[in-house]
C-alpha cells in the first residue's frame, strides 16, 4: 500500500524511483513469461521463427497498457503526495483504496478499530481512500469545527450519488448558497422552543400515547418507534393524523431509505431499483396532496404547516421543489430520532440503575397529573436526569457519525494541505469515543452530564447535530421527542428484551433485530397502594 509519511519524504523520495523501476522490471517479467507460455518467441532471432497471431498482439498490447496505467497510477499518487504535505495516511489498493476494510468494520458491533488504528499510526488528522476518492479523516476536534463553521466558503456538502438521487435536487441536503440559508431558517422556524411549546407538544404526547395503546406482549422497540415519529414528521409538515394512507407512505420510505448506500445504478442494483420505484410512488403521493393544498390556499383556506408555509412563500416554489423538501424533511424527522428512541432505552435496560432513576424522575411527574392529562412544557422542562440520559445516548450512539464535505480549493489546516476536489469527512464519533475527551468513553454513563461531570463545556467537544450553517434544524424537536417518549414508556411499561440483539452501522446505525422486547403494564393496582 502506498503510505504518505512527511517525516520521511526524503527517503522516500530516493526510493519511489528504486521502487518503480522494480515494478516496470517485475511486471515486464511477468509478461514475458506470460508470452513464453503461450509458446511466443521474444526476441526474434534468424533462427527461429517468431509467428505472433493478431490475437496475440492484441493481448500484449492490452496488457502493456494496463502496466503502463498502473505505474502512472503509483508515480502520480506519490508525487503529488510529496508535492502538496497531505495528512499521513495510506491510499490502499488502486481504484479500491480502504473501503473494504471500512465497510468490514461498520457491519460490526465494533467498528472503532477502523479509525483507533489510523490514529495511532498517523495522528487525528489523516489521508485514506474510501468510495472511489481520496478522502482526509478528522478525529479532531477543532478541525470539525473549522469545517462545519466554513460550509459554503471553503466546503461544501458533498454526498454519494444514491442519496442525491432518491432525495431529489431540491432537498435541503443539496441546497446550497443563499437559497439554503433561506430554507434552513424557515425549517427551524417550525421546530423552536415556543413552536414545540405552543403547538407541537400536545400532538407529540398524543401520538406518543396513542401509539403505545396498542402494545402488548412481544413488540419490535424500532419498528415502533419509526411508526411514531413518521405519524408525528407528517403531522408537522403537512397537518395528517395516522391512517391507512400514512403507514402506506411509510412502508414505501422504507425501501427508499434502505436504497441510501447503494450503487447508484438500476441495472446493477436490485436494492437501488427498488428504492427508485419506491421513492416513485412517494413523490407522486406527496404531488397529489401538494396539487390540492395548492388549490385549497388559492381560495384562502390555509393551515399553519410547513406545507401552508411553502405554498404561501414568496419563493413561487414549483410542486416538484415542494416534494423534494417535502422527502428530505420526512426522512430527517422520521429515520434518526427512531433510532436514538430505540438505542435510549437498549442502552437503559443495559444500565438498571440509570433506569431506575429514570423512572423515579418521570413516576414524579405523573403522580401530579390527572390519570388522562398530557405532558405541559413545565413538565418537560422538570426532567434533568432525563436530559442526562438523552445527551449520553446521542453521545454513545452517533446516529450521524460525520459529515462529508469537499474541498472547493487548496486548504492548508494543521500544517497539511486538503487538496482542491478531495473529500473530507469529520467524524463525530471518533470524538464523541475518544477517552481524551470523555472518561470512560465507551461506556453509558449518563451521570457524566450532571454538572458537566465527566463531560466537557466545550462545544467542539459535542456534536450530535452538526454545526455551522448546516446544524440540524430539528434539533430541540428531537430531544423534546425522546423525552416524551422516554416518559410514557417507562411509566405505563416495564420490559425484558425478548432475544439478544446487536448494533450494526452500516449502511446505518440500527439493531440487527428491530430490538423486540417482552412488555407488560405496570400493575395499576400497585401503584394505587404505593400513593396510599
Amino acid at each position: 500500500m502506498d503510505t504518505i509519511d512527511r517525516e520521511h519524504c526524503d527517503l522516500r523520495d530516493f526510493g519511489a524511483g528504486i521502487g518503480h523501476l522494480e515494478a516496470l522490471q517485475l511486471l515486464t517479467g511477468l509478461a514475458r513469461t506470460h508470452c513464453t507460455d503461450r509458446s511466443v518467441l521474444l526476441p526474434f532471432s534468424r533462427d527461429s521463427a517468431a509467428i505472433i497471431s493478431m490475437e496475440d498482439l492484441l493481448y500484449n498490447m492490452f496488457l502493456c497498457v494496463i502496466i503502463s496505467v498502473v505505474i502512472f497510477f503509483f508515480i502520480f499518487r506519490s508525487s503529488r503526495s510529496r508535492r502538496l504535505r497531505l495528512p499521513p495516511g495510506s491510499l490502499g489498493l488502486p481504484f479500491v483504496g480502504e473501503t473494504l476494510q471500512l465497510i468490514a468494520a461498520y457491519k460490526t458491533e465494533n467498528p472503532e478499530p477502523f479509525i483507533d488504528e489510523r490514529v495511532n499510526r498517523f495522528g487525528s488528522i489523516f489521508t485514506t481512500h474510501v468510495f472511489g476518492e481520496p478522502t482526509v479523516f478528522s478525529a479532531d476536534p477543532e478541525t470539525n469545527r473549522f469545517i462545519l463553521q466554513n460550509e459554503g466558503k471553503l466546503f461544501e456538502c458533498s454526498y454519494p450519488g444514491s442519496i442525491s438521487n432518491l432525495l431529489g435536487k431540491h432537498s435541503l441536503l443539496l441546497m446550497k448558497g443563499s437559497l439554503h440559508k433561506r430554507m434552513h431558517s424557515l425549517t427551524m422556524s417550525f421546530a423552536n422552543s415556543s413552536i414545540i411549546k405552543d403547538h407541537l407538544l400536545v400532538d407529540i404526547d398524543r401520538l406518543v400515547r396513542l401509539n403505545m395503546d396498542s402494545w402488548t406482549d412481544r413488540v419490535f422497540l424500532m419498528e415502533e418507534a419509526k411508526k411514531i415519529t413518521f405519524e408525528l414528521t407528517v403531522k408537522q409538515l403537512m397537518s395528517f393524523d395516522p391512517g391507512e394512507w400514512t403507514e402506506s407512505l411509510r412502508k414505501e420510505y422504507v425501501l427508499v431509505i434502505e436504497g441510501f448506500f447503494t450503487v447508484p445504478l438500476p441495472i446493477f442494483s436490485t436494492t437501488y431499483r427498488r428504492a427508485i420505484q419506491a421513492r416513485t410512488k412517494v413523490a407522486e403521493a406527496l404531488s397529489l396532496i401538494v396539487r390540492q393544498r395548492r388549490k385549497e390556499s388559492e381560495s384562502g383556506e390555509r393551515k399553519s404547516d410547513m406545507l401552508g408555509a411553502l405554498l404561501a412563500g414568496d419563493g413561487g416554489f414549483s410542486d416538484e421543489e415542494i416534494v423534494d423538501f417535502l422527502v428530505a424533511l420526512l426522512v430527517a424527522g422520521y429515520e434518526t430520532t427512531s433510532t436514538i428512541m430505540t438505542l435510549a432505552v437498549k442502552f437503559l435496560t443495559e444500565t438498571p440503575l440509570a433506569l431506575a432513576q429514570l423512572y423515579e424522575e418521570h413516576e414524579g411527574i405523573r403522580k401530579k397529573k390527572k390519570k388522562e392529562e398530557g405532558l405541559e412544557w413545565s413538565d418537560y422542562k422538570s426532567m434533568p436526569f432525563t436530559q442526562c440520559v438523552v445527551n449520553e445516548t446521542l453521545r454513545l450512539a452517533n446516529i450521524i457519525g460525520g459529515v462529508f464535505r469537499r474541498a472547493m480549493t487548496d486548504i492548508d489546516i494543521k500544517g497539511y494541505t486538503i487538496p482542491k476536489g478531495w473529500k473530507v469527512f469529520a467524524s463525530f464519533r471518533a470524538v464523541h469515543l475518544d477517552h481524551a475527551h470523555f472518561k470512560d468513553a465507551r461506556s453509558f454513563n449518563p451521570w457524566r452530564w450532571q454538572s458537566n461531570s465527566g463531560g466537557t463545556s466545550s462545544v467542539n467537544v459535542f456534536t450530535p447535530f452538526g454545526g455551522g450553517p448546516r446544524l440540524c434544524p430539528g434539533y430541540e424537536l428531537a430531544r423534546v421527542e425522546l423525552s416524551v417518549f422516554l416518559h410514557h414508556i417507562v411509566t405505563r411499561f416495564s420490559w425484558v428484551p425478548a432475544e439478544e440483539d446487536k448494533l450494526v452501522f452500516f449502511p446505518t446505525t440500527r439493531t440487527q433485530k428491530r430490538y423486540p422486547i417482552i412488555v407488560k403494564p405496570r400493575n395499576v393496582e400497585e401503584e394505587e397502594e404505593e400513593e396510599e
